[in-house]
């Protein structure tokens, strides 16, 4: 529950919408698309990685963990929240969509602007749930190896993101991972 630990409700900007979280030991730690510091990342998160280095020219990191982007007001949510270790989607019928729903009807309640980012088939299935306009929904391929090339890259999600919290006087978010693997504080 990592999501609602670091990105309170009323904090969100933006929400990342996932399916459910990685199934190999270790690579899970509760938010969408995101790994612990030192371990290896997954080619999905690679692939947005290099979509957030063709918009905005920042290096792919080695670092994997998306906590810095949760802080600033990106809700890292997945549509399923556990999932058996090696067996992927394989909670997805233990009624996890339910929760999840709700969580995206109090998001789509909120007053301030949010940026919904779907991607997938999966993801798109939730965009009925979001009927506030002051909200944006941006729709794309999933970033899987086996989709991103039908429409997520050069999607520009990111900067559209942006631009809209822009628009609606709301602070930018800073898409950069830094890479502190070991929690080292760089002085230059």
């Amino acid at each position: 529950f990592n999501a609602f630990k670091l990105c309170p409700i009323d904090n969100v900007k933006v929400v990342i919408l996932g399916q459910d979280p990685y199934h190999e030991k270790g690579q899970a730690h509760g938010l969408a698309f995101s790994t612990p510091e030192g371990h290896p990342i997954p080619r999905s998160l690679k692939n947005i990685f290099k979509e957030i280095e063709s918009e905005y020219n920042y290096p792919i990191p080695e670092s994997g963990c998306l906590e810095s982007w949760a802080k600033q007001g990106v809700f890292l949510l997945n549509t399923v929240l556990t999932v058996e270790e090696g067996n992927a989607n394989s909670h997805s019928k233990c009624g996890w969509q339910t929760f999840t729903d709700n969580v995206i009807k109090i998001l789509n309640n909120q007053d301030h602007p949010i940026v919904f980012l779907l991607w997938g088939k999966q993801a798109e299935l939730k965009k009925e749930l979001i009927t506030n306009p002051n909200h944006l929904v941006l729709i794309s391929a999933h970033p899987s190896p086996f989709s991103a090339r039908r429409g997520f890259f050069g999607s520009n999600h990111f900067k559209l993101a942006n631009e809209f919290l822009k628009e609606n006087n709301l602070e930018e978010i800073n898409w950069k991972i830094e890479d502190n693997r070991y929690g080292q504080q760089t002085l230059f």
